[in-house]
């Protein structure tokens, strides 16, 4: 028993022992121990929910001290005393403004002190003794539910101040929705009748768009493919570079073919049918157009001169195409081919019918041009065999 009280006694002293330091480390932290400290009293005219002892202050964000006391007033019972340590090089000054924060996901309450003009006096401080008194503002402890049930308060005596006002706009809006329901046929109407004033009634009209026909009759080869041939875009003036059925009256280029276009660019289709057509003729091993990893033996580049209709001297199709074969970094054979046909009328159908039937006797020629002249690519060059 004398063993069993023997460690009774040890353990006891051996908590009070741990009690003792974390109090006398808690002490120094707080504003004891051997820190000066500038003792300031503030007053709170509202209470402070949460603030307690060791509740941290801060000067303009920065935290320079903690509450060391809190206590109510003996003169008015609305109002809370706080006193405050702070480092003594914390510049409070009379027009130092003092209010309440809530801080992190916990809303720990904190002191916020926020420094005035220089111009001012600073506020003494007797160590060690109730310090001067600052006044916090005058909404400085209220929380953030506070203020959310302070706001609420007030919208609900707004609502009840103007209930009759409010049950009357409802009514008028029943009012309204009624007649509204009862007349929807005429509203209709009226505003069908807005839309055919302002031109609204219907969409803008889907324009026809149309493509270069396909080249599909071409003389058989005589030879295996041979080489890889690269197309690419022709060169065209910018009034070429267009999707508009172009049409030329009296010289001008300006005019186009109303409600009718080009599924592309002139530019772009006329390349587009172009390799699909050496494709077809099997005359090269591969056509592409030039795109990197691909190399070719020849190239074909071409040169769109026209492809539109003409008025004079007789509405007609006009189709004119540049052409050249290069290989081995010379041109192995040029020329220009050209096409006209004659069209009944300058309307959208008889243009592309025109348009087409030009351009696929243009494509023919260039195809078997192209054909018949795709080995001399592998002959030298006179001065090569010099």
């Amino acid at each position: 028993m004398e063993t069993q009280a023997r460690y009774l006694w040890v353990g006891a002293f051996t908590l009070a022992v741990i009690t003792a330091g974390f109090a006398f480390v808690y002490w120094l932290y707080t504003g004891g121990g051997f820190r000066d400290r500038a003792v300031y009293d503030i007053r709170f005219d509202n209470p402070v929910s949460g603030l307690l002892t060791g509740s941290a202050v801060l000067f303009n964000g920065i935290r320079v001290g903690e509450v060391t006391e809190l206590r109510l007033s003996p003169h008015q019972p609305k109002q809370v005393i706080a006193t405050i340590g702070v480092d003594p090089a914390t510049p409070v000054r009379a027009d130092t403004s003092v209010s309440m924060d809530f801080q992190g996901l916990t809303g720990a309450p904190v002191i916020l002190l926020t420094g005035g003009s220089p111009a001012a006096s600073p506020v003494s401080a007797a160590d060690g003794a109730a310090g001067p008194m600052l006044v916090a503002e005058a909404d400085s402890g209220q929380s953030m539910t506070q203020a959310a049930r302070t706001t609420l308060k007030r919208i609900d005596g707004m609502l009840a101040e103007n209930s009759a006002p409010l049950h009357d706009v409802i009514a008028n809006f029943k009012v309204f929705s009624e007649a509204l329901a009862r007349n929807s046929d005429r509203i209709d109407g009226v505003v069908a009748g807005l839309e055919r004033m302002t031109g609204g009634a219907k969409g803008n009209p889907k324009i026809p768009t149309y493509s270069l026909s396909a080249l599909t009759t071409l003389p058989p080869s005589t030879k295996p493919p041979q080489g890889q041939l690269a197309v690419p875009e022709p060169a065209a003036l910018m009034s070429l570079s267009t999707d508009k059925i172009l049409v030329a009256k009296n010289g001008s280029d300006g005019d186009t073919i109303d409600n009718a276009q080009w599924s592309d660019s002139i530019p772009v289709l006329v390349q587009a049918k172009l390799i699909e057509a050496l494709e077809n003729s099997r005359y090269f091993e591969a056509v592409s157009r030039p795109v990197d990893g691909f190399e070719a033996d020849q190239q074909l580049l071409t040169e769109l001169r026209t492809l539109r209709m003409e008025t004079s001297p007789t509405p007609n199709a006009h189709v004119a195409v540049s052409a050249k074969l290069m290989g081995n970094g010379r041109v192995i054979a040029a020329r220009v081919f050209e096409a006209s046909v004659p069209v009944g009328a300058l309307d959208a159908v008889n243009a592309v019918a025109g348009l087409n039937q030009a351009f696929g006797e243009v494509l023919q020629q260039i195809v078997v041009w192209t054909g018949a002249n795709r080995a001399a690519a592998a002959q030298p060059s006179p001065d090569t065999a010099r």
